[in-house]
């Protein structure tokens, strides 16, 4: 451990000035949030529908896979464009998964 001062009177110092240091270190941690939160990307939407619904193909016959992000890269070639109602729907009612990749089940506010 380390050595401390043996006396009260130089503990309560050293608490004190560890209290002080710790709140200093606090705010610069909510500065550097704020920040970093400033600077991160910012999504950009495609001018396209706000989720849609893949298809995959067994068969030859259309089987649908999951619900995405409009912009997301991971859809199949088949797609169909949702609303929000719909996406949401889909996901809680309709038993389709969401994408792992752009999560909209999350920006839906879904909770696993």
């Amino acid at each position: 451990m380390y050595d401390l001062p043996p006396d009260l009177l130089r503990l309560r110092t050293l608490e004190t000035y560890l209290a002080m240091l710790l709140g200093d270190v606090r705010e610069r941690i909510a500065k550097t949030e704020q920040q970093e939160a400033a600077a991160a990307p910012v999504r950009a939407r495609l001018d396209g529908p706000p989720y849609v619904l893949s298809y995959l193909r067994e068969r030859g016959q259309p089987v649908v896979d999951s619900v995405h992000l409009g912009d997301c890269r991971q859809t199949s070639h088949h797609t169909r464009p949702l609303t929000r109602e719909q996406a949401l729907q889909a996901l809680t009612a309709g038993g389709i998964r969401a994408c792992e990749i752009c999560r909209p089940d999350s920006e839906l506010g879904i909770l696993d």
